[in-house]
């Protein structure tokens, strides 16, 4: 039988401040995280999938290793924004580790969906990243267009987080899937903090087989625009060549996007 580990430490990895193991690790932290604790997940299966919680606050979800442990860094400080006001404190530490089923990991989903994320290799499937954020703050990361929460008509601290352009006209936000996946629906949410935003009117995705399509985008007050896809195999996408519509304000952002289908079988 598989056995994982959930670990709660400190940030010189001296002390452990909880620990659970088995094949469904999970545990209750009861006491304030301090800055600089993270939490690992170790003894993955790299190739398998894992349903993972790391707070109450936030969703159970699937996700895909690629190593055989994952370190999440408790976030502290500015990087607190784009989380709700009671996650990662003191009496939220709920944590669970589980193998996913054949079944579970087969099902047609959001594919994108990754509420855990973070800047750099992680390890950790799906993983978003881009060639820009605005100004370097959290509440404008390439994560937040997958962290599930897709509210427009804010923008700024939780639940009005999105990945911001800093102006730039050549910028690419990239979705990585880990391994290949059948893609069959992708649906974008662009903020609409009208008139504080911008909106886009044509973007194009490229795919990783070299495939692209354009996209004719309108302006929405919150719902999500939906887009048909046959591919099969896509390791990752790209959304680039965003063209702003004639309007005053410089500031288009991309809310979410979700990316329906199964991994290849």
């Amino acid at each position: 039988m598989i056995r994982g580990r959930i670990e709660i430490w400190d940030r010189e990895k001296r002390q452990c401040k909880a620990v659970s193991e088995g094949s469904e690790p999970g545990l209750f932290y009861q006491d304030c995280y301090e800055e600089g604790d993270f939490i690992l997940l170790s003894g993955l299966v790299p190739g398998k999938a894992y349903r993972v919680r790391l707070d109450a606050c936030l969703d159970e979800v699937l996700l895909y290793a690629k190593k055989d442990s994952f370190r999440y860094e408790i976030p502290f400080g500015e990087a607190t924004s784009t989380y709700p006001p009671m996650a990662f404190t003191k009496g939220s530490g709920l944590l669970y580790l589980r193998e996913a089923s054949p079944e579970e990991d087969g099902a047609y989903r959001n594919l994108a969906l990754n509420p855990y994320d973070q800047h750099g290799e992680t390890g950790i499937f799906p993983h978003a990243h881009a060639n820009v954020e605005t100004r370097g703050e959290a509440v404008f990361a390439a994560k937040n267009a997958i962290d599930g929460v897709k509210l427009c008509q804010g923008h700024g601290r939780w639940p009005y987080q999105s990945w911001g352009i800093n102006r730039r006209a050549d910028a690419e936000w990239h979705l990585e899937f880990g391994r290949p996946v059948d893609l069959r629906e992708l649906v974008l949410y662009t903020r609409a903090d009208f008139p504080h935003d911008n909106w886009w009117v044509k973007a194009k995705l490229s795919f990783s087989d070299g495939s692209s399509l354009s996209l004719d985008l309108e302006k929405r007050n919150g719902e999500g625009q939906h887009f048909p896809v046959d591919k099969k195999g896509i390791r990752s996408l790209c959304l680039r060549e965003l063209i702003p519509a004639d309007d005053p304000s410089p500031f288009p952002a991309l809310t979410e996007l979700e990316a329906y289908g199964y991994p290849s079988r």
